[in-house]
């Protein structure tokens, strides 16, 4: 018998390049119907195409992120002018990523909201996250912040506490705006942040045309070991713009995820999003003359004493090809840092530092960082071993894989060499629970009320009489009292228009007149009422 006539005999399928298989590689020839007694069943235990199709849908979920959990994401690149300002960029740093002028470096950026979960409306009034994963030649580099300058707190201790407040109510599952104001108006420091939030700022158009920061504070070390604290800031190029709550209501009504399709859309046509990168930077030290520390992220670094300076750009060109891989997958941690690279011991950079990373850990698994869009695009050596899904060695070539351990003499790895001086910062001092000094929680919020346009201040003042008017009176008077510290007519209309407010359910009982409803949201009790009053009756069938 001829070969071409025996395997001729013992084929039994066809199989092409589009030919649908298992995970083991069996091609499919029948994904319509399970294995049964005739064609009524019962079904068999034997089904192993269903089970394997099955048991991997039933595990299609990772554990959402506790928060920035709705994201979007796309590809690009960084282009580095190579100077910061008018000088060369290696004076400040030695981070290879921002030398050489038009050098580019791809990058993953990944955009959010950050309280709700991963199918809530892109038109909450929530801060947004910005997180941009560098892949340099010196290995990855997060730069993880959000599209607001400052934040809620300045300690990470009151991190956990902050997100359950904002977050919804754990006996009801609703998001509740007394729960919101209780923490800040027990959190003074938060006064900046609500201003920020509860003004247009807190609805960004879309992710293209919104700012992003670092928040925290970092540091610049160059290669003589000399350090400098930087600020991070990316500002859109296709200009900045905000929603009132009415504008945000009537989208969301017509399109919950119209932040992620105008992304997706606009590099699909190739109008690709671009932002220019400027850092703020200050001489190392706790800056006794100025009237805040420059570690508080609760505060910003005035423009006119310490001036933007443009140092590269950043173009996202490439949609995901799958979004659970590349968007869902994505892992970012405020540790991620590169030679020239350093932390400052900003007290809430220190906390992230340890919970971002941790976070991908639980999510993910021990070997995240083996996925393709969070492994480094060089190469990778080190001497872990195991963990759930790992599938690669991270080994040099020509290494002993006997050995899994440093030093040795038997063909391990070994230490790089450095060339760069350590920076060496000199610590002293007790070991304390307290605040930091210069802790003033109204100063900048009056400053940024008073530079917002009649228009904003106008939203600010409406929609926080909005929801603070359904929040008991003692968190009404110490929210007033911020407002009067921080600006005069800020805490005369808020106090107006709360009293204003209060004559509209004077005749409400105090049980109906603190209806729980999230931010923004001040119709939400009426909403309940009218999915009864406007349903349209329908026979049972």
């Amino acid at each position: 018998m001829s070969k071409e006539h025996s395997e001729e005999k013992y084929e039994t399928h066809v199989e092409n390049e589009d030919t649908l298989t298992t995970r083991q590689g069996h091609p499919v020839t029948n994904n319509q119907n399970i294995r049964t007694v005739g064609n009524r069943g019962p079904a068999m235990l034997e089904n192993y195409d269903f089970i394997e199709k099955i048991s991997h849908f039933d595990r299609e979920k990772i554990p959402e992120r506790i928060v920035h959990a709705r994201g979007a994401g796309a590809h690009g690149y960084f282009e580095t002018y190579g100077t910061v300002g008018d000088e060369p960029a290696s004076k400040y740093t030695r981070a290879k990523v921002f030398q050489g002028k038009g050098k580019q470096t791809p990058v993953f950026v990944r955009f959010s909201t950050v309280v709700h979960g991963i199918h809530s409306p892109e038109t909450v009034r929530d801060p947004r996250g910005f997180a941009v994963k560098f892949y340099t030649e010196d290995g990855n580099w997060d730069l993880v912040g959000n599209n607001i300058k400052i934040f809620f707190i300045r300690d990470a201790m009151k991190f956990p506490d902050m997100i359950h407040a904002f977050r919804p109510d754990p006996v009801t599952n609703i998001q509740d705006s007394e729960r919101f104001f209780d923490f800040c108006a027990n959190s003074p420091e938060s006064f900046h942040m609500v201003t920020f939030i509860y003004s247009p700022w807190g609805i960004p158009a879309n992710y293209r045309m919104m700012q992003g920061s670092g928040v925290n504070t970092y540091k610049w070390v160059n290669a003589e070991g000399k350090a400098v604290l930087v600020k991070y800031h990316w500002e859109p190029k296709q200009g900045i713009k905000n929603l009132t709550t009415k504008e945000a209501q009537e989208i969301q009504a017509k399109n919950f995820n119209h932040a992620t399709q105008d992304l997706y859309e606009a590099i699909e046509r190739g109008d690709y999003p671009e932002w220019e990168l400027f850092v703020q930077i200050m001489e190392d030290g706790p800056h006794p003359e100025l009237d805040f520390d420059p570690l508080d992220d609760t505060k910003l670094w005035p423009k006119d004493q310490f001036p933007w300076l443009p140092v590269g750009k950043m173009v996202l060109n490439k949609n995901p090809e799958n979004y659970f891989n590349e968007v869902e997958q994505a892992t970012f941690g405020t540790g991620v840092l590169v030679d020239g690279l350093d932390f400052s011991d900003d007290k809430m950079l220190q906390g992230r530092t340890f919970s971002y990373s941790d976070t991908q850990r639980y999510r993910i698994g021990a070997n995240h960082l083996q996925l393709p869009i969070n492994a480094a695009k060089k190469r990778v050596a080190t001497n872990q071993e195991g963990g759930q899904m790992r599938y690669e060695n991270d080994k040099a070539p020509g290494q002993n894989l006997h050995v899994n351990y440093e030093p040795s003499d038997l063909g391990g790895l070994k230490e790089a060499e450095q060339l760069g001086k350590d920076h060496k910062p000199y610590v002293e001092g007790e070991l304390v629970r307290e605040s930091i000094d210069r802790n003033d929680n109204t100063k900048q919020a009056g400053q940024t009320y008073r530079e917002f346009e009649q228009w904003e201040k106008d939203e600010l003042i409406s929609n926080l009489v909005n929801d603070l008017s359904t929040c008991k009176k003692v968190i009404q008077d110490k929210m007033i009292a911020l407002a009067e510290e921080a600006d005069e007519e800020y805490g005369r209309r808020l106090r107006e228009g709360l009293l204003e407010a209060s004559k509209k359910t004077s005749s409400m009982s105090e049980e109906t007149a603190e209806e729980m409803h999230p931010l923004g949201a001040k119709e939400a009790d009426q909403a309940v009422d009218e999915a009864i009053e406007k349903g349209h009756d329908a026979d049972p069938y």
